[in-house]
């Protein structure tokens, strides 16, 4: 267990905090931004402190973007549950990840191999965090970043498949 790694499980840890303060807490909407920040925060810490001091393990690149996935999913049902984004967004979003998971854990099982994330995923990851503060808080446009963020999660999806075609075309 390196520092990395265990800054992904803390981000897992951050994921019922999350719900807990966002549906519970007076004001919580305040304090579960501050909580997802938070796990967005420590996403950016964990992936410079791998490359930077050389820490990177197969393991670490696949809980990394499942612990990002799973926060994204839990906080964006969090806020279909309070009518603040429309259930679709979350349905192209679950099929995409899932798709993603189980061609991942293919792809590890098969060849020992682990696709890290590309930049366009890092770059949805991203514009789901603006959009997902702008929802929290009922902003406006947070629609529309949704709507951006989400179609660079596809566009990402169909770059991250092409990759997995090649490598699992490999052996």
């Amino acid at each position: 267990m390196n520092i990395p790694n265990l800054l992904t499980f803390i981000r897992f840890l951050l994921i019922p905090l999350f719900v807990y303060t966002f549906f519970y807490v007076p004001e919580g909407n305040i304090y579960a931004a501050l909580i997802f920040i938070l796990s967005g925060i420590t996403d950016i810490l964990d992936g410079y402190i791998a490359r930077h001091y050389n820490q990177v393990t197969k393991m670490g690149t696949l809980l990394d973007p499942l612990a990002d996935k799973l926060m994204i999913l839990t906080v964006l049902t969090s806020l279909w549950i309070k009518d603040l984004i429309p259930f679709f967004i979350i349905a192209i979003l679950m099929i995409k990840e899932f798709s993603m998971i189980i061609g991942a854990a293919i792809l590890y099982k098969k060849q020992k191999i682990a696709i890290p994330a590309n930049n366009y995923g890092k770059t949805a990851t991203f514009f789901f965090y603006i959009a997902i503060i702008f929802s929290i808080f009922e902003w406006p446009y947070s629609f529309t970043l949704m709507i951006i963020a989400l179609a660079l999660a596809i566009l990402a999806f169909f770059i991250y498949a092409f990759e997995f075609y090649k490598r699992a075309r490999r052996n």
